[in-house]
């Protein structure tokens, strides 16, 4: 092993200096190139760090509205302490005037990133193997350390050391509010918050669940937490690849439920096959809309994050995890008890939403205080989160679901008709935002949750 080791500390990482100067050297010699450069190449995609602290210079110019030539970039490296004056001018005139042509700038990013690339994959291959070498580590858990390594390399998301806050803001923040201000949909679709299909909770949340978010959806059984983390997956896949575990109901129970509440078809036929003709076409009617959809469901039993983690990555460009529910799943590590095993699940939920950097929702049993409440309102609180550990920690966001009327059994008593079939959506944390309660209408024939606007706009 240590022979393979001394190879990798020998082999030469890969670069192009000569590809470096010429992507340089065309932006102080044609800065309206520059458009282009910055859509294609990052701060860390160059090698040598006096190029990434003369692109960072340009990229600073530009951001301030400053017009780029070698004597300001020049400037602004020597407030930076790169270069000095005499030396610094002249490796900026000499890259301006070596570089062949700005024309086939777009051709020297290419051979940049290529380079870039091949370094990354030698020091994954370095980490993977000093991981096996090891030995401390289990072969599933290297594994995922290697498939999740390809994975960042594939999307573009090469894990590097720490960075400058201003190389993060010209890299990322300002990419992000530049492509979030484009005029192609498309673009924009990609940095914007995912909808739920709630539009006030939507509002609430800031366009709805955002990238890397861990999102909690508390209830108490028989509540509808199945039914709103069903619903919430169908209005996210009407234009999003969603993967549904569920670790409670088979693929064709919730497929089923999934169908009734497409066709408005009352969820009890379909369990006793009690359907007419018009249920029949409205379920080929249905059957049309979920064709497209890309809605995956897995009920694999005994699941944990790993594995889920594992199956979305083997799936490709899953924009949204949905799992049902938190109780029911298994740490990947011995624990000493149960709250801890939970708290070590919920840590690997949202790393496992900031690797994959996508929402990840999951459904959590509330204890059973809340049916107790010695003042007479039911309504859940964060600390009613069962085996809490680190939920409450973890989560980004908190939802907890609420509806007073199922508390009200005695038939002797007249119900209050603000409260039937009315469901309280309690934003118990929101990591980005402000919290509240947002009321939703729950319609129990078809298990589904709608807003109270659609509601009123189809009467």
């Amino acid at each position: 092993m240590e022979s393979n080791y001394s190879s990798f500390d020998n082999m030469n990482l890969p670069h192009s200096i000569d590809a470096e100067q010429a992507v340089l050297g065309a932006l102080l010699k044609d800065p309206s190139c520059l458009p282009l450069v910055s859509d294609m190449l990052r701060i860390e995609h160059l090698y040598l760090p006096q190029h990434k602290s003369i692109y960072t210079a340009i990229l600073n110019i530009d951001t301030i509205g400053g017009r780029i030539d070698p004597l300001v970039v020049l400037e602004e490296l020597k407030k930076e302490g790169v270069y000095d004056d005499i030396g610094g001018k002249t490796y900026l005139m000499k890259i301006a005037d070596a570089v062949p042509s700005t024309k086939n700038v777009e051709s020297y990013i290419k051979i940049i990133i290529d380079k870039f690339y091949l370094r990354t994959l030698m020091e994954t291959a370095r980490d993977i193997l000093e991981a096996t070498n090891n030995e401390s580590d289990s072969p599933d858990d290297i594994l995922n350390l290697a498939e999740q390594k390809i994975y960042n390399i594939r999307s573009g998301r090469a894990i590097t050391g720490p960075a400058r806050v201003s190389d993060i803001v010209m890299s990322d923040v300002f990419e992000r509010l530049k492509k979030l201000g484009s005029d192609d949909i498309k673009v924009k679709e990609q940095y914007m918050g995912i909808p739920t299909g709630f539009s006030y909770l939507d509002k609430i949340l800031g366009g709805g669940f955002h990238r890397s978010d861990f999102i909690v959806v508390g209830a108490r059984p028989a509540m509808g937490k199945t039914s709103f983390a069903l619903n919430v997956a169908r209005n996210i896949a009407r234009n999003k690849k969603v993967l549904f575990f569920s670790l409670e109901m088979s693929k064709e129970q919730l497929a089923q439920r999934v169908i009734s509440t497409e066709a408005r078809i009352i969820s009890e036929k379909l369990r006793t096959g009690e359907i007419t003709d018009a249920d029949w076409e409205k379920l080929g009617l249905a059957l049309q809309n979920l064709v497209g959809c890309e809605l995956y469901f897995d009920d694999t039993a005994n699941i944990n994050v790993n594995e889920m983690k594992a199956r979305a990555l083997r799936m490709k460009d899953v924009d949204c995890i949905v799992i049902d529910y938190l109780q029911l799943m298994s740490g990947t590590k011995r624990t000493e008890n149960r709250v801890a095993e939970v708290s070590e699940i919920t840590r690997s939920l949202k790393m496992m939403a900031k690797d994959l950097n996508i929402p990840v929702i999951t459904c959590s049993q509330l204890s059973r205080g809340v049916a107790k409440n010695a003042n007479g309102d039911h309504r859940p609180q964060m600390t009613d989160l069962r085996e809490s550990g680190t939920i409450e920690q973890d989560a980004d966001i908190v939802l907890m679901l609420h509806r007073e009327d199922y508390y009200n059994n005695n038939p002797d008593e007249e119900k209050d008709p603000n409260s039937v079939n009315i469901a309280e959506i309690i934003v118990g944390k929101n990591r980005h935002g402000s919290t509240t309660t947002v009321k939703v209408a729950w319609n129990p024939e078809f298990t589904m949750f709608s807003t109270l606007e659609r509601i009123k706009d189809d009467q």
